[in-house]
């Protein structure tokens, strides 16, 4: 078994981005922030939610309310955010063969429960990840729908987890887009 992929950036280089995209986002216009939440989990009302509930003191304390919003999101909140999710993408250096067994994996599970089948790779090598999927397919197509939906749901918290993530490094990774002004007394 392959070791978890290393993150390239040091943790206090991290935990500084954290800090730093916390607070601009925190900061940000409220449709900026349900915009880039939308990005998180396709869910509008999940998105509404999360923005409403700023500012946050902390990433941790964004993870449990995104966390406790994944759990709240009502029947048709969970098919908007699956309506919102996409197959995931494959290495393009893996095989001809499977790309052709995903993509039928993936048809043979939108055609059963009609939905994207989601999960999250978080932790995998890019190489684990095709056998990572068709096997987690395999294994989801004996599901029954409402068993399904649960799995399906806890995946959606998972990635959102992820992408959050993703959002507030890259906020506090990113140029200031208002850098602070000298004040000239002229």
């Amino acid at each position: 078994m392959e070791a978890p992929v290393p993150d390239p950036v040091s943790a206090s280089t991290r935990g500084y981005a954290h800090s730093k995209g916390l607070a601009r986002f925190n900061a940000w216009p409220r449709d900026l922030a349900e915009a880039a939440l939308l990005e998180c989990c396709g869910s509008s009302r999940w998105a509404q939610r999360m923005a409403a509930h700023r500012p946050y003191p902390d990433l941790e304390t964004l993870l449990a309310a995104a966390d406790e919003a994944g759990y709240d999101l009502a029947p048709p909140d969970l098919a908007e955010a699956l309506a919102a999710e996409s197959a995931p993408c494959l290495h393009h250096d893996a095989p001809r063969a499977a790309h052709l067994a995903l993509h039928a994996a993936h048809a043979a599970y939108e055609s059963r429960f009609g939905h994207a089948f989601v999960i999250c790779l978080d932790g995998l090598r890019p190489s684990q990840h095709v056998d990572q999927v068709l096997a987690a397919i395999r294994t989801r197509l004996a599901h029954d729908p409402d068993e399904e939906r649960c799995l399906a749901a806890e995946e959606m918290r998972r990635l959102a987890r992820g992408h959050i993530i993703e959002l507030v490094t890259e906020a506090g990774m990113a140029p200031d887009p208002f850098p602070p002004v000298a004040y000239d007394p002229r």
